[in-house]
């Protein structure tokens, strides 16, 4: 009787699978001979099922490779575990980590993380946020693309949507927001060279619409003003936070005659692309020029020389931001607007050397 009833279950878990593709919580009960309810029970462990029909159902989800649905255990918590992560640029190492960073944090609270990268186009940021709500996210983590914030903060049942912004600053003072003392950043690489000596610095800025790239400016500003200095307006460029285009103006700025003696670039992806412009001219650093930048990339201490920096707690930053988001996400978007800020830390290189002209 035994093998002639596990023939039949094959037979008729046969039959299910060559009907559907995908089975259901349905297909199971019907397989198993048990209702819908039972099957629930077993699934989720919420009731006493005798161990005789819980066998007949766990064997029937085996037959029929099921998984429940994630999509109807949202519908029935009114959460989708799902939390949004927003980058501007993933191309950018800095990104690349935060996501890393941001896998491991998420796990920990039983969620799982979903990545969109807007590539810096607020377009594309406005798109992203419209999927994001159609996936039922339980929050999202962005890093904004303009000054002014263009996300929505409702869902579609026109509840806020927990969010917190990372990296930048907007003017929105609805959502927490975790950044880096960008002017303390721009600051501390300035004020060690003026200690060397540097008089004439260079800077290549990010986008000045953003709070990273004009606090970062901003903190060179007061450096070097505070000493009676200001930086030549042909020694300042935006290489908009990309290595290319940093390349591009590092090389006008450093064919001149009156070449600046230090130059400072205000992220990692950047000092990549002056870093290749000083061996295609063959200007050797920290003899001729010192360079030091803000931000952490994967690969940039194992430049020769070591770059001088600011570095960025990037786990740590991380990590707050998605505990104030799951905070918020518990809490029903209770607690009043927070903002964190990190301080930077100056990394010492080789490539910063006393002024020798």
């Amino acid at each position: 009787m035994g093998r002639m009833r596990e023939k039949r279950l094959n037979e008729q878990a046969e039959t299910v699978r060559n009907r559907w593709a995908v089975a259901t919580i349905r297909d199971v009960a019907r397989l198993a001979g048990v209702s819908t309810a039972t099957v629930s029970a077993v699934i989720n462990d919420t009731a006493f099922v005798s161990p005789p029909l819980r066998e007949r159902v766990l064997a029937a989800v085996r037959e029929l490779a099921y998984t429940p649905s994630q999509a109807a255990r949202s519908l029935k918590h009114g959460k989708s575990r799902l939390i949004a992560l927003v980058v501007s640029d993933l191309a950018n190492p800095f990104f690349a980590r935060v996501v890393w960073a941001a896998e491991a944090a998420v796990a920990a609270w039983g969620y799982s993380l979903v990545v969109y990268n807007s590539d810096e186009k607020p377009e594309n940021e406005r798109r992203i946020m419209a999927r994001v709500k159609e996936l039922s996210c339980d929050g999202v983590v962005v890093v904004p693309v303009g000054p002014v914030t263009q996300r929505s903060h409702r869902d579609f049942d026109g509840k806020a949507m927990p969010m917190v912004l990372f990296g930048r600053q907007v003017e929105d003072k609805r959502a927490d927001t975790v950044t880096i003392d960008n002017v303390a950043a721009g600051r501390l690489v300035t004020n060690y060279l003026l200690d060397l000596g540097h008089r004439r610095i260079g800077t290549i800025t990010g986008p000045m619409h953003l709070t990273t790239g004009r606090g970062r400016f901003d903190g060179m500003i007061q450096a070097m003003q505070a000493r009676g200095l200001a930086p030549a307006a042909e020694h300042v460029r935006s290489g908009e936070f990309r290595e290319e285009v940093a390349y591009s103006v590092a090389r006008e700025i450093l064919e001149r005659p009156d070449r600046p003696t230090a130059l400072y670039v205000a992220n990692g992806v950047m000092a990549l692309g002056v870093m290749r412009v000083l061996a295609d001219l063959g200007i050797e650093c920290p003899r001729d020029i010192s360079i030091a930048s803000t931000d952490t990339i994967s690969g940039i201490g194992g430049l020769q020389p070591r770059l001088t920096r600011t570095e960025h707690p990037i786990v740590e930053m991380t990590n707050e931001a998605l505990r104030l988001l799951v905070d918020r996400i518990d809490r029903g978007n209770d607690p009043p607007p927070r903002n964190v800020v990190f301080q930077p830390s100056l990394m010492l290189g080789e490539s910063c050397g006393p002024v020798t002209a």
